[in-house]
């Protein structure tokens, strides 16, 4: 008699189903071990712990070291700790938060000249610009940025100075910045730009190159007289020569809807582009060099991206995470793309500014490029 359920063969069946499952590599990361990684990296991104610190810039005529001469040097005197700042090599101060179950920030004050305050700001090392006028303190931030309105808040309620208009000298507390580039608008495109390129070239280049392998399309390429050194070359070429068209549309929309301008040299803009694209062409070359297996070169191609997207400061500044870790995440190449593009964009940067992270790039992509021709296989 025929049992309607076969209790043998369904246990079976389930087991063989999680042996298949778990002889996999990329679903034993991608299920347990990226999540991880992933809430790991956000969260210390965002999560606010002791030590982690906001940038203030402060335009004074006035040294911190000479009491008595100001509102803000007389209150960092009395309530601060004099410390050495390793990101301006220069004497600063750091300001506690007395209360850290409300407010755990740690705020580190200094002194500098408005060109350089305004390129801190453009690179998100700082949100906030604070100066004293006619024995008042006066607050520069965009007034769009949640980041800044946060700082601000805490920081009118750290020196008593809330943002009403002093009817006496008919003069705001809180001044707007309206400097191009300023915005927020202006360090997101440079970082979408970089990362749309290593995407495409990841992505159009890597898995295309797996997928033909799995469907053995590459095999027949065997039997012709072409040179891999060629067909990789002629491949890169190729999303080199779309990306340049992708990211000129993208830069043409960024201007036409947001007023998004190129400050600096288009020349240099292009050189670190296509040092851009060498170095994430010779990576993309190496990741799918040897694999024909869809579903593992679909995490070779994730464990390449995503922790480069997350860490390296395209929608949000790479100093949110601990001092220890900025001097490596700026060594990763889509840090290095996304600097060199933003420093272009918004600070106005020549050739002379890019040309070594450009080489550092260019190099990069040599580098992997050959060592990818070296293992590459056709089946």
């Amino acid at each position: 008699m025929n049992k309607l359920i076969h209790t043998d063969q369904i246990i079976q069946l389930i087991i063989a189903h999680f042996k298949e499952l778990f002889r996999q590599p990329a679903v034993l990361f991608w299920g347990f071990i990226f999540p991880i990684l992933m809430s790991l990296g956000l969260g210390i991104a965002f999560t606010q712990k002791t030590g982690v610190a906001r940038n203030v810039a402060i335009i004074s005529a006035d040294n911190f070291s000479t009491p008595g001469r100001s509102n803000i040097n007389d209150f960092l005197n009395t309530h601060a700790e004099k410390v050495e700042l390793s990101e301006t090599s220069q004497t600063g101060y750091k300001l506690m938060l007395a209360d850290k179950k409300i407010d755990n920030t740690v705020f580190l004050f200094f002194k500098t000249n408005w060109q350089n305050a305004m390129v801190q700001l453009k690179r998100g090392n700082i949100s906030v610009i604070m100066e004293e006028e006619n024995n008042r303190i006066i607050y520069h931030f965009d007034p769009v940025n949640p980041d800044a309105q946060l700082s601000y808040l805490t920081l009118s309620k750290i020196f008593n100075r809330p943002a009403f208009t002093d009817e006496n000298q008919n003069e705001e507390v809180v001044r707007p910045l309206t400097v191009r580039g300023t915005r927020y608008i202006d360090f997101l495109i440079p970082g979408l730009i970089s990362m749309d390129l290593m995407m495409s070239i990841m992505w159009g280049m890597s898995y295309g190159m797996i997928e033909r392998r799995s469907r053995k399309l590459l095999r027949r390429m065997v039997a012709t007289p072409m040179k891999k050194s060629h067909f990789l070359a002629a491949l890169m070429f190729v999303r080199i020569t779309m990306n340049f068209f992708e990211s000129a549309l993208l830069v043409l929309f960024a201007y036409l809807v947001f007023d998004v301008t190129i400050q600096g040299s288009p020349i240099a803009l292009c050189l670190v582009f296509l040092a851009g694209n060498i170095a994430f062409g010779g990576i993309a070359i190496l990741t799918s060099s040897h694999t024909a297996n869809t579903e593992t070169g679909n995490g070779l191609i994730n464990a390449v991206v995503l922790p480069m997207t997350v860490l390296s400061g395209v929608f949000f500044s790479y100093h949110n995470f601990p001092g220890w870790s900025i001097p490596y995440i700026r060594k990763i190449p889509l840090t290095m793309l996304a600097d060199g593009i933003r420093s272009v964009f918004i600070e106005g940067a020549g050739i002379s500014d890019i040309l070594f992270p450009a080489l550092i790039l260019t190099a990069i992509g040599v580098v992997f490029f050959a060592a990818g021709l070296k293992i590459f296989k056709w089946h």
